[in-house]
Order: C-alpha cells, then structure tokens, then sequence
C-alpha cells in the first residue's frame, strides 16, 4: 500500500460536513434529556424535603399529645384511686354498705339485710382565740375593711369620695347611684 492510498483511505474515516448536521439532532436530544434528568432530580429532592418536615412536626405533635394523654391518665388514675374516691362519697354523705345481700332467681334473699348506718357529722373547726389588744397600738381597722373604704377582698362597697354606695345587690350587679335615664 502506497501512501496515496492510506491517504484515500484515511480520508474516507474523517466525516464530512453532511454527516456533522445529522448529529446536531442526536446531541441535542441529549442534553435535552439530561436536563429533564436533573430537573426531576431536582423535584424529587424537594418533595422528600417537605415530607421530611411534616415528617418531623407531625413527630413532634404526637409527642406532645402523648404527654398530654400521660397526664390526663395520670389525673383520671388519680380521681379512680380507691381513697380518693372514699374521700368523694364522704364528701358526697355517702357511707359505706353493710355486707353484701344477694336475691335468688327464686327471689328468695341471701344475706341478712342491714340498713346503712348514718354518715357521722363533721367536727366543727374549734375558734383561734385572739390575743387582748394591747391599749397602747392604734385601733384597728374591722375585718374585711381596708382604709380606702372597700373591702379587704378587692371589691368596693361605696365610694368614699362622693359616699355613694356601689355594692353589688341581690342579683349580683353594682348598683348605680344616678337613675337611668
């Protein structure tokens, strides 16, 4: 083989323009689907983001609902206590039963009924007694009463600049001293 025609067949390798714009086609459907490629990616990437995040809020409030229905067990556990309960039918004036009375399906009676004995009355606190006051201090002001002229309890019963008296009355509203107009 002469060069000539290594030359010819080494010519024949190389493309030539025609060949370049049928590729035009092929690279760009390429980098078209790259693109697609990334921009999905990208999409993807986003949506398991957000459900990341609801992931953990949703973790979080369940949390504290969990705490919140521990406690709320722990209150009912608390008022279901048998003590607590003895302590609510006192409360309540009941008294425990005698023992257990049963009827038959014959309606015969098993058991000697017993009537329930009565609730015994609370102690009345017995009364603090009060020093003698000492002749020497200043007289003091009467129970309930502050210095201002309302009551010790943060209500006001009159007004002492103008001596009207603006005590709730029976249904609980202040009165009013001027008359509705």
């Amino acid at each position: 083989m002469t060069a000539q025609q290594r030359l010819a067949r080494l010519a024949g390798l190389v493309p030539t323009g025609s060949s370049s714009a049928a590729r035009t086609p092929f690279v760009l459907l390429i980098v078209a689907l790259l693109g697609a490629g990334m921009l999905a990616l990208l999409l993807l990437n986003a949506a398991l983001n957000q459900g990341s995040f609801e992931l953990s809020e949703l973790r979080r409030e369940t949390s504290e609902l969990t705490d919140e229905q521990q406690a709320l067990q722990a209150e009912v556990d608390a008022f279901s206590a048998p003590d607590a309960l003895a302590e609510r039918a006192r409360e309540l004036g009941l008294v425990p039963g005698g023992p257990p009375v049963f009827l038959r399906p014959d309606g015969g009676v098993l058991g000697v009924p017993e009537a329930a004995p009565e609730p015994e009355p609370e102690p009345e606190p017995e009364p603090v007694p009060r020093p003698d006051p000492d002749p020497d201090s200043p007289p003091a002001v009467p129970e309930g009463d502050t210095p201002n002229g309302g009551s010790a309890d943060g209500t006001e019963e009159g007004d002492p600049d103008t001596g009207t008296d603006t005590a709730p009355d029976a249904s609980g509203e202040p009165t009013d001293p001027t008359p509705e107009e």
